[in-house]
């Protein structure tokens, strides 16, 4: 087995390293450079995993879809789609049943629509207001009809002159209804309830609470009806009318006289 040559040994060859341009001579005992390299703070490259690019894909998808949904949708391709959560409304009442019909003989001359708010409380002596009480304020609004009824005329309440073209009529007095709350425009304000009165009311539901507010409401309007006028002008209007029904009879004078009331 052939001997390395020693390095003290003169006659030995000399190592040569060639680069691209000159040939390096380098001395005896003299450490090569460390071959080439990349440097030591380069950034490490991370690539996305295979989990991670699934996953885009599928959002990619996704939202693809739902972009197409709407396109779809808006040049009315698709049809509409019910909201499931949505209110629904079920009618289950029963068929109406007339109960009574009968012939009207009256002429509705005149009407007035009021509002009233009552103001209507319910309280025990002696038992403070935050233990029993009952406060309801109520804006009510209601109709009230002036009218004639000509089925209680007699036999001689009208007379006709043909020569001189003359009617008299003798009627009765105009009559008032009783004011009809219109529900769609009226409504409780506010409410006040005592401790007891709340307590009761989580146990039983009484519907008569409501009507006494109601009628309060009604007898309100009604007598505000009778001294706003509308008595004076019912006859007015009775007046008017049956003078341009007898005018086209030929009729050149009619003469109304109502009865006291």
């Amino acid at each position: 087995m052939a001997e390395s040559p020693s390095p003290a040994d003169p006659t030995a060859p000399v190592p040569r390293e060639s680069t691209s341009e000159f040939p390096v001579v380098r001395e005896p005992g003299q450490v090569p450079p460390a071959a080439p390299g990349p440097p030591v703070a380069e950034a490490v490259e991370h690539k996305p995993s295979t989990f991670a690019r699934l996953l885009i894909f599928v959002f990619f998808i996704f939202a693809l879809m739902v972009l197409s949904c709407f396109g779809l949708r808006a040049i009315n391709v698709l049809p509409t789609f019910d909201n499931p959560f949505a209110d629904q409304t079920t009618d289950r009442s029963q068929p109406v049943l007339l109960q009574s019909m009968r012939d009207l003989e009256r002429f509705v001359a005149a009407d007035g629509t009021f509002q009233v708010i009552v103001d209507m409380q319910e309280n025990k002596d002696n038992i403070p207001d935050f233990l029993v009480n009952r406060r309801t304020l109520f804006v009510g609004s209601g109709t009230v009809e002036t009218y004639v009824d000509f089925s209680v005329l007699s036999g001689d309440a009208l007379k006709i002159d043909e020569e001189k073209k003359t009617i008299e009529l003798t009627l009765p007095a105009p009559q008032q209804s009783t004011a009809a709350l219109d529900m769609e425009r009226s409504y409780v304000v506010a409410e006040e309830r005592g401790l007891f009165n709340r307590i009761g009311d989580a146990f039983s539901n009484d519907p008569t609470k409501e009507q006494k507010v109601y009628q309060l409401a009604q007898q309100r309007i009604t007598e505000a009806a009778r001294a706003s006028g509308l008595d004076q002008r019912a006859r007015d209007n009775t007046q008017r009318m049956l003078e341009s029904l007898f005018a086209r009879l030929g009729y050149t004078t009619v003469t109304v006289t109502f009865t006291a009331p």
